[in-house]
């Protein structure tokens, strides 16, 4: 199975990808300027690397699941991805990412922190699935 995962954030959305469960690479991040171009940039990337299932990355069990569960399932179906979707709990991925960063020349809002947490999520979800 090649799996791409999503950490969909309001400015810019983090990708990673594997097509074997021990090995995930971090893709390049999507900047967000509206949810169409979004949507398409995703698009472009799941059909390129022919894609069998996206994992998204969701806070699951908090307040706000509901509403972001509504947010992907609107962006997902821009997309359009005939796929299977699986969700993914995302509880500290983006500060893990951060932490794996450290040490960089400086901070840089240029989407590898999201990338890495997309990384991340797919990296606990093939676990889950092993």
């Amino acid at each position: 199975m090649k799996y791409i995962a999503i950490d969909l954030g309001l400015k810019r959305i983090g990708l990673a990808y594997s097509a074997h469960k021990d090995i995930v690479t971090p893709l390049p991040a999507v900047q967000r300027k509206n949810r169409d171009q979004a949507s398409l940039e995703v698009k472009k990337v799941i059909d390129a690397w022919e894609v069998d299932a996206v994992i998204i990355g969701i806070p699951l069990g908090g307040s706000s699941e509901d509403e972001m569960r509504r947010r992907i399932a609107h962006f997902m179906n821009l997309v359009d991805f005939k796929g299977e979707i699986f969700y993914q709990d995302e509880a500290g991925s983006s500060k893990e990412a951060e932490s794996m960063m450290k040490g960089e020349i400086k901070y840089i809002r240029d989407g590898r922190v999201d990338s890495i947490s997309a990384m991340i999520i797919l990296q606990r979800y093939l676990a889950s699935v092993k």
